[in-house]
This record gives C-alpha cells, structure tokens and sequence, in this order.
C-alpha cells in the first residue's frame, strides 16, 4: 500500500478547481475544509460514544462478554472496504461518495441503486442515531424524560421511552438541518469540536476505567450461558451479537462526500477514511474492554439492559459518570449531523447529474450559505417523517436500527463488486492512476476480502431473527427485509419510469467507464 505526497506547486491536486473541472463539473460548494476536517466528518459518522453507548447492551446481552471478540472480526472486514474506498477517494474527489465511485467502475443502474438505497440509509441512520438521546440524557437528568415516567428513563423498550425518544430526536435532527443549511463552515466548526470532545473524552474514559479495573481478561472467553438457546450453540449467539459492531463500523465514506469541499482531497479524503475507522477500533475496542473489566457485577441484568451508562455510572460514580454521559450526548449530536451532512451530498450529487426528480431544484446551491438548501430540508424532513412513524412503537426500534446497517452494506457491495471484477480484468487500477493511494499487490486479495466479509454480513443482517426482532409478529421479525425491500422495488421502479428523461451520468469521456453505456438501460 503506497500513498506519496502531491508537490504543493504542481500537479492534479495543485488547483483543486482545475481538477474538478476534468470530471465536467464546475466549483460551487465551498471549498475550506482541512485534514482535520476532513478526518472527522468520517469519525464523527462512526461515532465510539454514539454506537457503543447506544447498543452495548445488545451486543453484551446477545453474546455474553465473549461478544467483544465480534470487534476486529467487524473492523476487519470494514477496514477492507474502507482500504478499496481510500484508493477511489484519491482518484475520484467528488461529493457523492458511494454514488461517484460506482459511476466510475460500474454501470449506470448500479451507480444510481447505490445512490438511491444510500440516501434512504443516511436518512434512516439520523434517524436510529437521533433516538439515542434517549439512552444518555434522561440518565444524566430525568428533566429530559418528557414523557412517561423516571422508571423509563434511558430506556426505549417502554412506551413511554419509545415516545420520549422520538421527541428528543425531532429537536436534534431540526437543530442538524438548521446548521447544514446555514453552511459547511458552521457544520465543521461544530463537528470538529465534537470530535475533539469525543476523542479526548475516550482517553480519558479508557484511562478511568483502566484505573478500576477488577479482573483480568480472561473474561473475553465467558459467553454467560447465551449459546445454550441457539440451535448453531454460542455461533448463533455470536452472529446476532455481531450486529452491534456492524452497526458502529459504517459511515467513514463521508470523507470522500465532502471530497469537493475538502481542500486537496486526493491526499487527505484517503487518509481521513483510513484514519477515522483506525481511531474508532482502538477506542472503542479499549472502552468495551476495560468498562468490563472495571464493572462491579459482571452478571449485573442492567448490562443487558441500560449497558453502558449503567456500567460508567455503576463503576465511576454518578459524578464522573455523568459526566462522560454528557460528552456522548454532544458525539450524538455530532454524528447527527454528520450523517445528515453526508446524506445532503450525495442527494445534491445525483441531482446535479439529473438523477433524481426535480434534480434542478435540488441541485442549486445558496449563493449565500453555498450549500444545497433543498436536500437539506428534503433530508431533514423525511428522517422526522421516520421518526413520526415510530411514535409509540418501541419494537420499532431495531428494525431501524438494523435497516440502517443493511442499506450502507448493499451499496458499499454495488462498489467493491464491480471493483474487484475490474481489478480480476485487469482493468484496475488504471494506467493513469498517479501517485496517489494505492494498495498495490495486495489490492486482490483485501478486495476480496471485502466483498466475501460485505455478503456474509448483509446476509447476517437482514436473517429475520426472533432474537433480534422477536417472534410474535410476522412483520416484526421479517421488518428489515420487508423494508429493504420496498426501498430497493421503489427505486428500481423509479429508474424504470425515468430511465429516458434523466439521461447519461454526468461523467466527461475520459473518465466513463469501459463496460458503462451512454444512457441508462432501456
């Protein structure tokens, strides 16, 4: 794996500018995020102190402390995927992430599935990462529980959890779309605080926890009993225990979304892929860890149950506790934003190409804010339109949460197929591929690796299990498949219908790719 540095007086990434206009697009947004930028918007997206406070206590109930060892088998094939993504994000630095690559490698209905089921899954995710303030704040104070009682309090398996949930969640998906449309430099400037809140306050969590340590790490081998249920033993425990990891270790493409706003993104979209899921493995990894080394009653049901806040209050006192439940809140607010900022630019990508309906709308940009206004509000409202819907329904919950999950996984497949057929032909990486990352002799294999990791896992996901989704309910248990399913016959439908009035994808001669036709399949 090589990357070089790009002298600052010449070549491609010089002019940025200059660049995007060899891919037939014009600069519109703003261009004035650096490396650390650019670092956490990816890291953000994952967010430790979002997904591991969020479900630890699925991923403990489900697998018993031995669920900890789904943590690098997750980044491990995560991190093939996001190695794949790091060589396109150095050849191809334009806003669309997932979107752009496909268009490049693939054909132009895989390009526009990816796309499309993205958008839907960025929506989604605000919406399961917005809900997660239901799990910090009415823990911290029970003044945040507006509904219900004290006794549903951090909790969403209740009714009244569930409804106090959605309303903590409206206010911080409006809070998310009023800064993105105000500007990029407001969503940075906050999303980098965040960061620097979050990254700091995970040393400091890992180091307290180290300090209280009980036992030793022998633990990573008890799996509490919860095979005994499954009919493949605690390999049926640890499949559903893995959905946790899953969950976490998605949404680092969003350095490559904000590639046209990202200043010399060839050298440092790569970089900050590979930097944020690096940084989430190691702390959280640690945080899981020591949390249950330090934890007072391993056996303690609130661990299944509350989790990680639970385990911090139980072990660092309510004081110190809370206090690290205060910085997951705001790592909540920034992945919020993250996420809806990441879903704003691809929707602006494929409206820009004329791939969406009312795609000129939807692609102008403030020549105020520089930002699309329209995706924004569009995002924003159909993640409170999803949020609506789960009013009141506390089941509904991990089928969001699992969708999720599953409409990142299927588009990330719609890149890393294509990408290891091309690479199997010899077709990449190309002649013209510069000095900029590059994974050399290793790229077969660690593309291989993510596709086989990517299709077992989306597999795993999307199984209707009763463990997960419980088994009174036909439509409870098949939710997520039923869900993907829509999303994807709606999309194909929509592409179907419009399939003549959209045209081409935008790409200029040089830079389509060779199995690609000039208009979409008809």
């Amino acid at each position: 794996m090589t990357t070089q540095e790009i002298p600052a007086g010449g070549g491609p990434a010089a002019d940025d500018n200059t660049d995007l206009a060899k891919f037939g697009y014009r600069q519109e947004l703003e261009r004035s995020l650096g490396s650390f930028s650019s670092f956490a918007a990816g890291f953000s997206y994952i967010s430790i102190l979002t997904g591991v406070f969020q479900l630890f206590f699925f991923g403990f109930g489900s697998g018993g402390p031995a669920f900890i060892w789904t943590w690098p088998l997750v980044f491990v094939g995560q991190a093939a995927v996001a190695l794949c993504f790091a060589e396109l994000a150095g050849q191809f630095p334009l806003a669309g992430s997932v979107y752009q690559w496909a268009k490049q490698i693939a054909k132009p209905v895989t390009s526009w599935l990816a796309g499309w089921i993205m958008i839907i899954g960025a929506i989604v995710t605000a919406a399961a990462v917005a809900v997660a303030y239901q799990i910090i704040l009415p823990q911290v104070s029970t003044a945040f529980q507006l509904v219900g009682s004290d006794e549903d309090a951090g909790l969403t398996s209740t009714p009244g959890g569930a409804q106090n949930a959605i309303i903590l969640a409206l206010v911080l998906v409006v809070f998310a779309t009023i800064v993105n449309i105000i500007g990029v430099q407001l969503m940075a400037k906050i999303n980098n605080f965040g960061v620097a809140v979050e990254l700091g306050a995970s040393v400091l969590l890992v180091i307290a926890l180290a300090i209280h340590i009980k036992r030793g790490p022998s633990l990573v081998f008890d799996t509490a009993g919860t095979g005994e249920s499954h009919s493949f033993g605690y390999l049926g425990a640890f499949l559903v225990a893995s959905l946790m990891s899953a969950y976490v270790f998605y949404g680092f493409d969003t350095a490559g979304s904000l590639a046209e706003e990202t200043t010399q993104p060839r050298r440092h979209a790569p970089r900050a892929i590979l930097r944020a899921i690096t940084a989430a493995f190691i702390v959280g990894g640690l945080i899981m860890l020591f949390g249950m080394m330090a934890v007072g009653d391993l056996s303690a049901k609130e661990l299944s149950t509350s989790g990680m806040p639970y385990l911090l209050k139980s072990t660092l006192g309510e004081g110190l506790g809370d206090a690290f439940l205060i910085c997951s809140a705001i790592a909540i607010t920034v992945c919020c934003l993250a996420v809806q900022t990441a879903a704003i630019r691809m929707t602006w990508a494929m409206a820009r190409d004329g791939r969406l309906p009312f795609s000129k709308a939807m692609a102008k940009v403030s020549p105020r804010s520089k930002t699309p206004v329209l995706p924004a509000l569009l995002t924003g409202g159909l993640t409170i339109v999803v949020l609506l819907i789960n009013l009141g329904n506390q089941r509904a919950f991990f089928i969001l949460t699992s969708t999720a999950i599953i409409l990142f996984y299927i588009p990330y497949l719609m890149v890393t197929g294509p990408m290891l057929v091309r690479r199997l032909r010899g077709g990449w990486p190309r002649p013209e591929h510069g000095p900029y990352f590059k994974l050399g002799r290793w790229g077969t294999l660690v593309n291989l690796v993510a596709v086989v990791y990517g299709a077992a896992m989306t597999i795993n996901l999307i199984w209707p299990r009763a463990e997960v989704y419980g088994a009174d309910h036909w439509y409870f248990q098949w939710g997520a498949v039923i869900v993907t399913g829509l999303i994807v016959i709606i999309g194909a439908i929509m592409l179907y219908v419009r399939r003549q009035t959209w045209g081409s994808a935008h790409t200029s001669p040089e830079h389509m790719p060779d199995n690609a036709p000039d208009t979409l399949p008809g």
